[in-house]
């Protein structure tokens, strides 16, 4: 029987606290999450700040661009109101704040939102966190950036970020997956979980030596085909909750 899967807080436990802040990685940590998954962008004064839009509208209210503000302007906004008021005042975090959190030996999935300009304000960052590069995966659905960070930081491992679409058959394709994934140089695969995502691709992604993570997994039942198939990390919005359906027997799961 496969072991278990590492799980990974997709937005920290964005099920139960407002997503990508500190108050919902330490929950995830506290639930027993064995990393957390965060997104990050550039602002106009070079800080990477944790947020998954490009706007603030939808966890905030507010209505400022990341890419057009100041670290001091985002940092003014509630990030966590509009989960609920036990987490009014909420900051929009920073890398810094969140390297900082991270507990020794636990992961933190860096998924980078925006363009190749954060690599050098990414790699700052980490060297002052003094975090283990073995705690760090880096995550992007831009393969060019992967190829570029794979050249910049080789020490930390980089992972394609792939979705698909099913129009007679899935796309990209395995094959077209696995291909692009040598073109770039990529250190493994961060897939959706989707029906390609099967025995022969995890088997192939194996015999090259690549990892394989899978977002974003809310099912005891698609946790159990995961863990079946043999992934590395199952990122999900409740880890407490999933890690505890894992380890009741399958039949009760």
């Amino acid at each position: 029987m496969p072991s278990t899967p590492l799980i990974i807080g997709h937005r920290g436990a964005s099920r139960d606290a407002p997503e990508n802040t500190l108050a919902s990685f330490r929950l995830a940590f506290a639930q027993g999450a064995d990393g957390i998954e965060a997104d990050f962008r550039l602002t106009r004064d070079g800080s990477i700040v944790c947020l998954h839009d490009s706007g603030t509208s939808r966890t905030t209210g507010g209505e400022l661009q990341v890419a057009e503000s100041t670290l001091a302007e985002l940092q003014r906004l509630d990030a966590g109101s509009w989960k609920g008021d036990p987490w009014q005042g909420e900051a929009i975090p920073t890398l810094a704040q969140v390297l900082q959190l991270l507990p020794a030996g636990k992961r933190l999935f860096i998924e980078l939102k925006c363009g190749a300009e954060i690599i050098e304000p990414l790699a700052a960052d980490l060297s002052r966190s003094g975090v283990a590069a073995a705690q760090i995966r880096f995550l992007a659905f831009d393969h060019l950036l992967v190829a570029a960070l794979r050249e910049r930081l080789p020490a930390y491992r980089a992972c394609w970020l792939c979705d698909y679409r099913w129009r007679g058959g899935w796309h990209p394709s395995a094959g077209e997956v696995l291909t692009r994934l040598a073109e770039i140089g990529a250190d493994g695969l961060a897939s959706r979980d989707r029906a390609i995502l099967d025995a022969a691709l995890v088997g192939e992604l194996r015999a090259r030596g690549l990892e394989i993570h899978v977002w974003t997994v809310d099912s005891a039942r698609g946790a159990a085909r995961l863990v079946d198939l043999g992934v590395d990390s199952i990122m999900t919005n409740r880890p407490g909750w999933l890690r505890r359906a894992l380890e009741l027997p399958r039949e009760r799961a």
